[in-house]
């Protein structure tokens, strides 16, 4: 969706702490959607995952196909569970890998993200307890984190490279990003680093939502808007469910990625509403996560799966990070093999760690994003 670069830059901050705070969201989401809606013309109120679903089954009619074959990853998930639900016949198979749950209202949707971001970062601190090589090892990880975030609430921590103050969601954003790969190693280089110590061994740019230059912006968050219903009523709603993160999330607060994209969701219609999904076709469909995943919390695909019915299969990766497909070998072999051949492993398959293969899909590379998967929801709405 395309935005002016003037409009967009004028984005107050993104963590409310006052009614005076929700009142300016409110006046600029007006602002922002209508400039952004004058510049995109009548696409950008048809962009949730429904209409995705109907652009996706007119591909297949042009490309002559019978039914489809489809391989979706993080929110390209939610584009397949609403193909399966609106074109339940012309499904040949589905694998979606790190799924959305379409059936969350902004309360659930908050809280299951805290949870995720909680249990990996948790993941993160008990590996670094134990690994010698982690260069925060034998010193207080959780007081370290803490220090930093209070800091930047105090507008007193910078950006080493650049000297920037940073916020404390930019301090969190580092928590979500380093443990999607997972790339733990790196994750620890930085909080030593912001923390006064050496370089990482790749310095990644300041994270979070930041200005824009030139004369346009991009707002991919749109999609999210109309296909969650993220709005709040006033300041007090938001400051209860703010509340209830910081406690499931003692050490990370809350999840970046919704509380970076709620406030934008302001003063936008929802136009394909959570629900429960409905599949009444016949083809076997395979959903996959990781145990701890903290973009696609587990448990997102779990009632993903149960909603879509007995024809879902959920395979679960006894693993870390966003993203099975590529991993390890195991539900690499069983993505593929039921994408080709349509065989599916038996409910309750789950694949332990360790079993690697040399065809895992080639990463992102460091100079554009840190060393892990770039395919969370928040960024990359359609895989």
């Amino acid at each position: 969706m395309i935005c002016s670069a003037s409009v967009y830059n004028r984005m107050p901050h993104t963590v409310m702490r006052s009614q005076a705070d929700y009142d300016a969201w409110n006046t600029f989401t007006r602002q922002l959607h209508a400039d952004c809606r004058a510049r995109t013309g009548p696409l950008y109120d048809h962009v949730d995952s429904a209409d995705v679903a109907r652009d996706l089954d007119a591909l297949r009619a042009a490309l002559g196909e019978e039914k489809l074959t489809y391989y979706g990853i993080s929110y390209g998930t939610l584009i397949g569970q609403m193909y399966a639900e609106l074109f339940p016949g012309r499904v040949r198979a589905l694998g979606l890998d790190s799924n959305m749950d379409h059936s969350l209202g902004v309360a659930g949707f908050l809280s299951t993200e805290a949870i995720a971001i909680e249990e990996a970062f948790d993941q993160f601190v008990g590996w670094c307890e134990q690994e010698p090589s982690c260069v925060l090892h034998g010193r207080d990880i959780r007081a370290i984190w803490k220090d930093l975030r209070e800091k930047a609430q105090r507008g007193e921590l910078k950006y080493p490279s650049t000297g920037q103050p940073m916020t404390e969601v930019q301090v969190i954003h580092n928590a979500a990003l380093g443990t999607e790969g997972p790339a733990w190693h790196l994750l620890s280089e930085v909080i030593n680093w912001l923390d006064g110590g050496p370089p990482p061994s790749w310095i990644p740019p300041l994270p979070g939502r930041q200005p824009v230059e030139g004369d346009v912006a991009h707002l991919p968050t749109l999609v999210l808007c109309q296909d969650y219903d993220l709005r709040v009523r006033n300041y007090a709603e938001y400051a209860a469910l703010m509340r209830v993160s910081n406690t499931l999330a003692p050490d990370t607060r809350y999840h970046p990625y919704p509380i970076e994209d709620l406030p934008i969701c302001m003063n936008h219609p929802t136009t394909n509403p959570p629900h429960a999904l409905r599949y009444t076709g016949d083809a076997p469909l395979l959903l996959g996560n990781s145990l701890h995943d903290p973009a696609t919390p587990w448990i997102w695909s779990a009632n993903a799966a149960r909603q879509l019915g007995s024809k879902a299969v959920l395979l679960t990766y006894e693993g870390w990070g966003h993203r099975i497909y590529g991993k390890d070998k195991c539900q690499t072999d069983i993505f593929d093999e039921y994408l080709i051949s349509l065989k599916v492993p038996p409910h309750g398959t789950r694949c332990a760690v360790g079993t690697l293969q040399e065809s895992a899909p080639r990463k992102q590379t460091p100079s554009q994003n840190w060393p892990a998967d770039a395919n969370h929801w928040a960024t990359s709405p359609v895989s």
